[in-house]
């Protein structure tokens, strides 16, 4: 999983509405009654929901591809093609730039690495909706910390009791190695977010995002050889990995870009709260991965707390 939009507010409003800042002269979504003000108001939102089912089918697609090339093959397939998608598309600018402009490009881009490679390695040891429930985490913790509103508290304490109840008391049904994987893309999730809304801050449209996939493409690359060797030079490998990085990268970015010229940015992070719901959707549907009814009343806690959370942020500011 490579969301796009972290969970928390704060960060949301510097790293997401920056774009937003070169495009104004779009119009805002019309707010009259009637039929063109409900498409006014649903069109953003149908951009930003079809860009989470993009990104989780396209997750589902890389577990399905991962006997093929494994975990790190298929990471690396994902992001050198996003990146040169990137880089085509952008045409960054990478003279006159200081020396703070490239050590945020290339923490953004280390970030950007670590939170797929573990997501993926996650997501071949445990089912989809599971991973992105405990990844979840990492930006949940991250708004709670930055609110500093005794409430969250009780959000925080929601999303625990869901991860008692997916672990099934100790996680005695999941890959212990697949939960931990998990967990650290959950806090690298997190250091992406904060390092997003730096790098958004300092590089105008999304140079800096195109910077920052090359440099995680280029991390990944040599493991990802490693990992599946030639394997990765079969077309069919390479055609899907063309397919995960467009459904998982390019096609939600542009989709999410288009949505935050007329949404909020809180109410962008609280559709990115129901990733958990999209991803288990995916993988029942690709992956043939079924929920039991704890799982699913486990995911819906966190997915409750990460809603609660971004609010509450939003309600503090």
């Amino acid at each position: 999983m490579d969301p796009i939009a972290p969970a928390d507010a704060k960060a949301l409003d510097t790293a997401l509405t920056e774009p937003s800042a070169v495009t104004t002269d779009v119009p805002a979504a019309p707010g009259g009654s009637g039929a063109a003000g409900l498409r006014g108001r649903l069109g953003p939102l149908g951009l930003v929901l079809s860009g989470g089912i993009s990104v989780q089918f396209g997750a589902a697609v890389a577990v399905w591809l991962m006997p093929r090339a494994g975990a790190l093959g298929v990471v690396s397939l994902r992001l050198a093609v996003a990146a040169v998608v990137l880089l085509v598309v952008c045409r960054p600018r990478v003279r006159g730039l200081s020396r703070t402009d490239w050590g945020t490009v290339l923490v953004f881009g280390v970030a950007m690495a670590g939170m797929n490679g573990f997501f993926y390695q996650a997501a071949d040891r445990i089912p989809l909706g599971a991973a992105v429930t405990l990844e979840v985490l990492g930006p949940l913790a991250l708004s709670v910390i930055a609110s500093r509103r005794l409430v969250n508290l009780l959000w925080a304490g929601l999303a625990l009791c869901g991860v008692v109840l997916l672990s099934g008391g100790g996680f005695g049904g999941l890959n212990l190695v697949g939960v931990a994987f998990a967990l650290a893309a959950g806090g690298m999730w997190a250091a992406y977010i904060i390092f997003s809304a730096r790098t958004g801050a300092r590089f105008p449209r999304a140079d800096g995002l195109a910077l920052a996939m090359t440099v995680g493409a280029l991390l990944m690359l040599p493991l990802g050889i490693a990992d599946a060797g030639s394997k990765l030079l079969v077309p069919s490998t390479l055609g899907l990995g063309a397919a995960v990085a467009l459904m998982s990268s390019v096609l939600p970015y542009t989709l999410e870009l288009l949505a935050l010229r007329r949404l909020p940015a809180s109410t962008f992070a609280v559709l990115m709260s129901l990733e958990p719901a999209i991803a288990a959707t995916a993988g029942f549907l690709v992956l043939h991965q079924a929920l039991s009814g704890v799982d699913a009343l486990a995911i819906a806690l966190v997915i409750v707390a990460s809603m609660g959370a971004v609010r509450t942020q939003v309600t503090g500011k």
